[in-house]
Protein backbone atom coordinates (compact mmCIF):
# COMPACT_ATOMS: atom_id res chain seq x y z
CA UNK A 1 0.00 0.00 0.00
CA UNK A 2 1.35 3.49 -1.21
CA UNK A 3 2.04 6.40 1.43
CA UNK A 4 -0.44 8.33 -0.32
CA UNK A 5 -3.03 5.82 1.01
CA UNK A 6 -1.67 5.35 4.27
CA UNK A 7 -1.68 10.02 4.39
CA UNK A 8 -5.22 10.03 3.34
CA UNK A 9 -6.47 7.08 5.78
CA UNK A 10 -4.63 8.89 8.56
CA UNK A 11 -6.41 12.85 7.41
CA UNK A 12 -10.09 10.68 6.45
CA UNK A 13 -10.01 8.84 10.32
CA UNK A 14 -8.84 12.46 11.78
CA UNK A 15 -11.89 13.91 10.26
CA UNK A 16 -14.04 10.59 11.66
CA UNK A 17 -12.89 11.20 14.83
CA UNK A 18 -13.20 14.95 14.96
CA UNK A 19 -17.10 14.06 14.04
CA UNK A 20 -17.26 11.86 17.30
CA UNK A 21 -16.26 14.39 19.52
CA UNK A 22 -18.60 16.89 17.90
CA UNK A 23 -21.56 14.22 18.55
CA UNK A 24 -19.92 13.93 22.44
CA UNK A 25 -20.21 17.63 22.52
CA UNK A 26 -23.81 17.95 21.28
CA UNK A 27 -24.66 15.51 23.52
CA UNK A 28 -23.42 17.15 26.60
CA UNK A 29 -25.04 20.25 25.40
CA UNK A 30 -28.53 18.36 24.57
CA UNK A 31 -28.27 16.97 28.22
CA UNK A 32 -27.22 20.03 29.84
CA UNK A 33 -30.50 21.92 28.14
CA UNK A 34 -28.07 24.79 26.13
CA UNK A 35 -29.96 23.30 22.66
CA UNK A 36 -33.28 25.47 22.07
CA UNK A 37 -35.17 22.06 21.29
CA UNK A 38 -33.93 18.17 21.94
CA UNK A 39 -34.76 17.38 18.38
CA UNK A 40 -31.95 19.73 17.29
CA UNK A 41 -29.21 18.75 19.25
CA UNK A 42 -29.64 15.07 19.78
CA UNK A 43 -30.77 15.15 15.99
CA UNK A 44 -27.72 16.71 15.20
CA UNK A 45 -25.67 14.46 17.40
CA UNK A 46 -27.31 11.61 15.25
CA UNK A 47 -26.59 13.28 11.73
CA UNK A 48 -22.78 13.87 12.43
CA UNK A 49 -22.68 10.03 14.27
CA UNK A 50 -24.14 8.42 10.82
CA UNK A 51 -21.63 10.37 8.76
CA UNK A 52 -18.95 10.51 11.30
CA UNK A 53 -19.18 7.06 11.73
CA UNK A 54 -18.59 6.25 7.71
CA UNK A 55 -15.59 8.72 7.54
CA UNK A 56 -14.22 7.27 10.37
CA UNK A 57 -14.92 3.78 8.64
CA UNK A 58 -13.23 4.90 5.23
CA UNK A 59 -10.51 6.13 7.40
CA UNK A 60 -9.58 3.19 8.94
CA UNK A 61 -10.19 0.93 6.10
CA UNK A 62 -7.75 2.92 4.24
CA UNK A 63 -5.05 2.74 6.89
CA UNK A 64 -5.45 -0.93 6.86
CA UNK A 65 -5.39 -1.20 2.94
CA UNK A 66 -9.25 -2.02 2.09
CA UNK A 67 -9.39 -0.13 -1.29
CA UNK A 68 -13.57 0.23 -0.21
CA UNK A 69 -12.61 3.03 2.23
CA UNK A 70 -11.88 5.47 -0.92
CA UNK A 71 -15.13 5.88 -2.39
CA UNK A 72 -16.59 7.46 0.96
CA UNK A 73 -13.62 8.80 1.65
CA UNK A 74 -13.30 10.76 -2.07
CA UNK A 75 -17.35 11.12 -1.44
CA UNK A 76 -16.97 13.01 2.21
CA UNK A 77 -13.82 15.05 0.95
CA UNK A 78 -16.25 16.65 -2.00
CA UNK A 79 -19.05 17.25 0.36
CA UNK A 80 -17.04 19.16 2.68
CA UNK A 81 -16.09 21.55 0.39
CA UNK A 82 -19.55 23.61 0.22
CA UNK A 83 -18.87 23.61 3.51
CA UNK A 84 -15.63 25.18 3.53
CA UNK A 85 -16.70 28.03 1.44
CA UNK A 86 -19.64 28.15 4.01
CA UNK A 87 -17.11 28.77 6.56
CA UNK A 88 -15.37 30.88 4.90
CA UNK A 89 -18.04 33.66 3.55
CA UNK A 90 -21.31 33.24 5.22
CA UNK A 91 -20.02 32.06 8.73
CA UNK A 92 -17.24 34.09 9.19
CA UNK A 93 -15.26 31.63 10.31
CA UNK A 94 -12.51 31.79 8.21
CA UNK A 95 -9.76 29.90 10.05
CA UNK A 96 -12.17 26.73 10.68
CA UNK A 97 -12.70 27.43 7.01
CA UNK A 98 -9.08 27.07 5.64
CA UNK A 99 -8.41 24.48 8.04
CA UNK A 100 -11.41 22.04 6.84
CA UNK A 101 -10.36 23.21 3.26
CA UNK A 102 -6.88 22.47 3.41
CA UNK A 103 -7.13 18.83 4.76
CA UNK A 104 -10.09 18.07 2.56
CA UNK A 105 -8.38 18.89 -0.85
CA UNK A 106 -5.16 17.14 0.63
CA UNK A 107 -6.96 14.32 1.32
CA UNK A 108 -8.12 14.38 -2.51
CA UNK A 109 -4.83 15.34 -4.10
CA UNK A 110 -3.69 11.66 -1.99
CA UNK A 111 -6.80 9.94 -2.96
CA UNK A 112 -5.73 10.34 -6.71
CA UNK A 113 -1.98 10.78 -6.67
CA UNK A 114 -0.84 8.20 -9.33
CA UNK A 115 0.37 5.67 -6.70
CA UNK A 116 -3.01 5.59 -5.11
CA UNK A 117 -4.91 5.32 -8.61
CA UNK A 118 -2.26 2.26 -9.32
CA UNK A 119 -2.83 0.71 -6.21
CA UNK A 120 -6.57 1.04 -6.65
CA UNK A 121 -6.30 -0.69 -9.80
CA UNK A 122 -4.26 -4.04 -9.07
CA UNK A 123 -7.49 -5.31 -7.70
CA UNK A 124 -8.93 -4.85 -11.21
CA UNK A 125 -5.99 -6.41 -12.90
CA UNK A 126 -5.50 -3.49 -15.27
CA UNK A 127 -2.11 -2.63 -16.38
CA UNK A 128 -0.77 0.91 -15.58
CA UNK A 129 -0.20 2.72 -19.04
Amino acid sequence: MPATVRAAGALVTLEGVVAAVVVVVLIARGLAGHDQSAASGYGTAAWFGILGGAVLAAGVGLLLGKRWGRAIAVIAQLLLLPVTWSLLTDSHQPVYGALLGTVAVVALVLLFAPPSTRWLAQDYGAEPE
